[in-house]
């Protein structure tokens, strides 16, 4: 067997495999030898039908036969004496099948860009600040007023406003037919909350129970449901209830209710100490992100289009997946495979230079950066590690966080190098 090999690019490579014509005999004799003892031919006892005869009724199937099963065995041993390792599946163009005669194929695949160093040090990121101000412990306290807030009629009948809990029931026409399905009895809404049409919420501002009010508009080009996309539709709305939420005072009651805490000050420094975990891994993705950006800026290497395109398939799975439990409309595949192409190619890119220098730096994981990897995700999931461990006893999860954990660690290397200023 003669292999030659064809460097098409950085990325691409090209087998030309021939293989001599004792093989291509030798492996068309086996193939007729075991079809004559298995086939069923009108005229002649199993075994005896005459080789001429099984060659006109099943020589097409045999060459195609013999022609995968040279192609299999050959280019398997191929790229393992070349220690080459495809990305891709293979594409093969084989010649046509002659007894007599040798028999080539062409194997075109993708590969793994050599990379002869890396560039990773001296890279000018900015950390953002990871200080926790006032206002954001007062906003954390007002979120959780209004988490336990009492919703009730007001005192005095009054029209809604901004932060009124109001039920309404509507009925829909769509380009002038109305839709049944599609209205609705004692709905819920919180004005300003975002959770209705803007047009609606307009309509209702300042409106009082038991009034009715009519509002046209025009569905958006991706609405959820196709048949409403960019139809005009009115919407026959009435005003059944008007509630207003009545938040509790910030006061030493209002900790002890919340838990173990006896005092306001307590509460607040509970919050301090959740916000500052907050910012500081905050402040480290933020880092961690400018740093593989510059990394795939100074490392500009061709990127493998199959790998881009698994990453592409991930990343608009993920975006459809969130969209679907938030209720939003699902982009059209043409948008979205647009939308992360890029995103796609940087991860690829990153990827392929952090193993480099995983190589490069001979990183390890022992089992006690598993324990350290488990304990974390343990404390960001809320889950008990011994539990995690059993998880993670899992093959496929197990790969996932020692990639974690390695990409981990080339982070600090790069971290370590960079020169970093606080913002």
């Amino acid at each position: 067997m003669q292999v030659n090999v064809q460097q098409l690019s950085p990325v691409l490579v090209e087998f030309q495999v021939e293989i001599p014509a004792e093989r291509v005999k030798s492996e068309v004799d086996k193939a007729y030898q075991a079809l004559q003892r298995t086939a069923r031919v009108k005229g002649f006892r199993p075994g005896k039908a005459p080789r001429d005869i099984l060659t006109h009724l099943f020589g097409e199937r045999v060459t195609l036969d013999v022609t995968r099963r040279l192609v299999d065995d050959t280019l398997a041993k191929a790229l393992s004496d070349k220690n080459i390792q495809p990305l891709s599946q293979p594409n093969v163009e084989p010649q046509k099948l002659s007894t007599g005669t040798n028999f080539s194929y062409k194997a075109r695949f993708e590969v793994r860009p050599e990379i002869a160093s890396v560039k990773y040090d001296g890279f000018e990121v900015k950390r953002p600040s990871i200080a926790v101000t006032e206002p954001m412990i007062e906003a954390e306290l007002e979120n959780l007023r209004k988490a336990h807030a009492i919703v009730s009629a007001p005192a005095e009948p009054r029209p809604a406003r901004k932060g009124d809990a109001i039920e309404i029931s509507f009925t829909i026409e769509v380009a002038g037919k109305k839709v049944p399905e599609a209205s609705s009895d004692n709905v819920q809404v919180e004005l300003g909350g975002g959770q209705f049409l803007p047009e609606l919420e307009e309509a209702i501002l300042g409106a009082s129970p038991g009034e009715e009010k009519d509002v046209s508009l025009t569905f958006a080009a991706n609405h959820a449901r196709p048949d409403f996309r960019g139809k005009p539709a009115l919407f026959h709305i009435k005003i059944k209830e008007v509630k207003e939420r009545v938040l509790p005072d910030l006061d030493d009651d209002f900790a002890k209710d919340l838990g173990t805490f006896q005092t306001l000050t307590e509460l607040k420094d509970d919050i301090r100490g959740k916000l500052e975990k907050i910012m500081k891994q905050r402040a480290e993705d933020a880092v961690a992100e400018q740093l593989v950006g510059k990394l795939v800026e100074a490392n500009p290497i061709p990127c493998p289009p199959s790998l881009v395109e698994q990453q592409c398939q991930l990343m608009e799975q993920e975006i459809a997946q969130q969209a679907r439990r938030s209720g939003e409309p699902v982009p059209r595949h043409e948008e979205l495979h647009a939308r992360v192409h890029a995103d796609s190619e940087v991860k690829v890119r990153a990827g392929l230079l952090m193993a480099e220098i995983a190589k490069e730096a001979q990183i390890k994981v022992t089992d006690e950066d598993i324990e350290k990897g488990l304990t974390e995700l343990a404390e960001q999931m809320g889950k008990q590690v011994a539990k995690l461990r059993v998880e993670y006893r899992d093959p496929k999860k197990r790969e996932m966080l020692v990639g974690m954990i390695i990409e981990d660690k080339i982070l600090d290397i790069i971290e370590s190098k960079a020169k970093i200023t606080e913002a």
